[in-house]
């Protein structure tokens, strides 16, 4: 090859080799570029992809909504709260951490409220902290026997404990057996400072045996005929008002009379049967309070805001003064003052006007928030169960517990007049304490049946959950995961 055209042929190969812009001319129609050559040109000529709006890629069908916050606004968490509220296990976690919350508080409260009762009775300081302390212990095994009892096993119980407790109020008006306190003859003396009042467990022996008797009636399509609805559940009931107003129990009277219209309305009495019997207790009630000194002035004493001058409405009105003396916050723990021998009973049936002398009204606002939640969790249980033996057992535990703290606070208040019932795990009294706490771990017992909650606890297991999570895992060909 001539010189020359080695030359050319050089010149042509040095100007290949040197980088030019590629789109600067466009390939001709029809003639793609390879694809190294077109993202240089784009580079080159500076071109960009057009963006695509976020959430529009992957399944995504257009711009996401802007953000309002980490909490995503108040319509957010009131979504949330009520998924976590509608949860299989927020009533069994209700019931018993409200239960335990009010007993734990009435001890202290017991303790402050009693220590100068005490000292006056030369007993010391501490004496009926101590009893009301081995009370809660006992009835905290009792709730926890009942909590674990199957359904089955309460329903074998309504008839032995029904005629247990009628036995025992019936010796209670033996003379040299039954004891008389504050001018009602309703206790039975077990030897030292222990005593027990049978009619407090009437109310748990009234709500089991009345719950598996109608439930059988129901389960026989019973309960649309009124003389099934009303027999032998009125009588018996009945016969208990009878042997309790024996000894002049009317408070009791009140709560057993409150339960036994809640299983009817939890049977479906119809209006003109149950407006009927409600007429009828009201006539009885009227005539009982009529014919007692006492009573009537205790109806007096509704309202009042301060004694008259021979004494008359003494209790009812130091119990506004404790009230009104809280404030906000309250005095303190141990600094209530009407507790130093002005208030009567100031850690039974007064005991709430003590929690707000020193607690305020923040305390005696977190007391009625924890009887109101044990009361919808009540509710919520005896609702969702298919169960009649659960909902008519439910049902009248919670009526028995809210009317009575509606009954004892209502006093306080200077709503209703004084009944004479102390204030449910909170106020002093084993003789109370005890059916109260096994009727919680009744409940808490019918919250763990409910389908839903079985599932949810049988996850919590260590062993379950364990299991659950290895057959979710799935091998992979090699052998690893």
């Amino acid at each position: 090859m001539p010189a020359d055209e080695r030359f050319a042929v050089r010149r042509d190969r040095a100007r290949a080799s040197v980088p030019r812009p590629l789109t600067a001319t466009p390939a001709p129609s029809g003639v793609p570029l390879p694809p190294g050559l077109a993202l240089r040109g784009r580079l080159a000529t500076g071109a960009r992809r057009p963006e695509t709006p976020r959430g529009s890629g992957r399944g995504g069908s257009g711009p996401r909504p802007p953000r309002t916050g980490r909490g995503g606004g108040p319509r957010r968490a009131y979504e949330r709260a009520r998924r976590a509220w509608d949860r299989p296990l927020t009533a069994y976690y209700v019931i018993l951490g409200s239960s335990l919350l009010i007993t734990v508080l009435g001890l202290v409260m017991v303790y402050s409220a009693s220590m100068i009762k005490a000292l006056d009775i030369s007993k010391p300081s501490t004496y009926f902290f101590g009893k009301q302390f081995l009370a809660a212990v006992i009835g905290g095994a009792l709730m926890l026997v009942a909590a674990r009892m199957p359904v089955k096993l309460h329903r074998a119980l309504a008839y032995p404990i029904l005629m247990v407790t009628v036995f025992l109020m019936i010796l209670v008006q033996v003379p040299g057996i039954g004891m008389s306190v504050n001018g009602n003859q309703n206790w039975l003396y077990l030897g030292g400072p222990f005593q027990l009042q049978p009619s407090e467990f009437g109310k748990l022996a009234l709500i089991l045996w009345g719950a598996d008797l109608l439930a059988r009636k129901q389960d026989k399509r019973l309960l649309t005929q009124w003389k099934h609805m009303l027999v032998p559940l009125v009588p018996v009931a009945f016969m208990l008002l009878g042997l309790i107003m024996l000894g002049g129990d009317m408070g009791t009277a009140i709560i057993l009379t409150a339960i036994l219209f809640g299983l009817l309305w939890l049977a479906g009495a119809p209006t003109r049967l149950f407006a009927g019997v409600l007429g009828f207790a009201a006539v009885i009630a009227f005539l009982l309070i009529r014919t007692s000194p006492n009573r009537m002035s205790r109806l007096a004493c509704m309202g009042v805001s301060e004694p008259d001058p021979e004494g008359g409405c003494w209790q009812a009105a130091h119990g506004i003064y404790a009230l009104a003396s809280g404030g906000w916050f309250g005095s303190g723990l141990g600094a209530s003052v009407e507790k130093w021998g002005q208030l009567p009973e100031p850690h039974t049936d007064f005991i709430f006007a003590i929690t707000g002398e020193e607690l305020g009204l923040a305390g005696t606002l977190s007391v009625l928030a924890l009887f109101a939640a044990l009361g919808y969790a009540g509710i919520r249980v005896a609702g969702r169960t298919e169960d009649p033996f659960v909902r008519f057992a439910a049902g009248g535990v919670t009526t028995w517990i809210t009317a009575q703290a509606v009954i004892n606070i209502g006093a306080v208040l200077g709503l209703l007049p004084i009944a004479g019932v102390p204030l449910p795990l909170f106020s002093y009294g084993g003789s109370a304490l005890l059916p109260t706490m096994f009727a919680v771990g009744l409940m808490i017992a019918f919250a763990r049946e409910d389908p839903a909650a079985k599932a949810a606890l049988a996850m919590r297991k260590p062993g379950v959950r364990w299991k659950t999570m290895r057959r979710r895992v799935k091998k992979r060909p090699s052998g690893e995961r």
